[in-house]
């Protein structure tokens, strides 16, 4: 008799360790599934540009020690977020407004821990150039949010999607490890922004419809190619701030 209790006992046990068992296995699948499931929607329906998600970048990147790397890094984020209307001068405008206020962070910071005065004084250019634009791209961009669609954001082959990504993902490929001297890392980090901003207003010139856009385009190339010589020019006479 005491066997078969012991038996029946044991049996008991191990029938409700089972279920207890098979009930978190349950819980945890599904809850994978709920997450993968939302993930996909997410980047289903956030409207950004093909193959434009940065986010490795900042989690990789100890942007704690380097207040111009966390710049960049917030401004791409932003830039990551933004959801793209499938009009090239539309998503140009908005992008490059994100691109601009970018180069004002790091501008300030040249102005709040630099020391060098050709730095500071490129710093002050720049802001205040960037400002200009900014302050013409806005209504520019407004004045587009009813413009039709002319490309394909979520297609990677679309010929403006693909310059568009090249643009960003040089600038973070191509991301300076930063020293301790905050004027050559504004040097660095502006000399890769700026080429992206050359980049990006080559998508728009090839592609773009807008005249007014298009002439901005061509004028951030103009002056952004001629401040990366003036950047690299600089740097090759401090190669001992590295």
């Amino acid at each position: 008799m005491k066997k078969t209790t012991f038996f029946l006992a044991t049996l008991c046990s191990a029938l409700l360790l089972s279920s207890c068992n098979n009930e978190k296995a349950d819980a945890t699948t599904a809850t994978e599934s709920t997450m993968e499931t939302a993930t996909t929607d997410a980047a289903a329906g956030s409207g950004s540009m093909a193959g434009m998600d940065h986010s490795k970048v900042s989690s990789e990147t100890s942007t704690s020690e380097s207040p111009m790397l966390m710049a960049m890094n917030d401004m791409m984020a932003k830039m990551d977020a933004m959801k793209m209307k499938g009009n090239t001068d539309h998503d140009f405008a908005h992008m490059m407004l994100e691109h601009h206020k970018g180069a004002l962070a790091m501008a300030d910071l040249e102005l709040r821990d630099g020391k060098d005065a050709t730095m500071r004084q490129m710093a002050e250019k720049i802001k205040a150039d960037q400002q200009k634009e900014i302050s013409e791209l806005e209504p520019i961009a407004e004045r587009l949010d009813s413009a039709p669609n002319n490309y394909k954001p979520m297609d990677p082959a679309d010929p403006f999607t693909s310059k568009m990504k090249a643009s960003m993902d040089g600038m973070m490929q191509n991301l300076p490890s930063m020293v301790a001297d905050p004027d050559m890392n504004f040097n660095m980090m502006m000399t890769v922004h700026h080429q992206s901003a050359v980049d990006m207003a080559k998508a728009e010139l090839a592609h773009g419809k807008d005249t007014k856009l298009k002439e901005m385009a061509q004028m951030m190339i103009d002056a952004q190619q001629k401040e990366i010589a003036e950047f690299k020019a600089w740097h090759g006479k401090n190669a001992d701030k590295m």
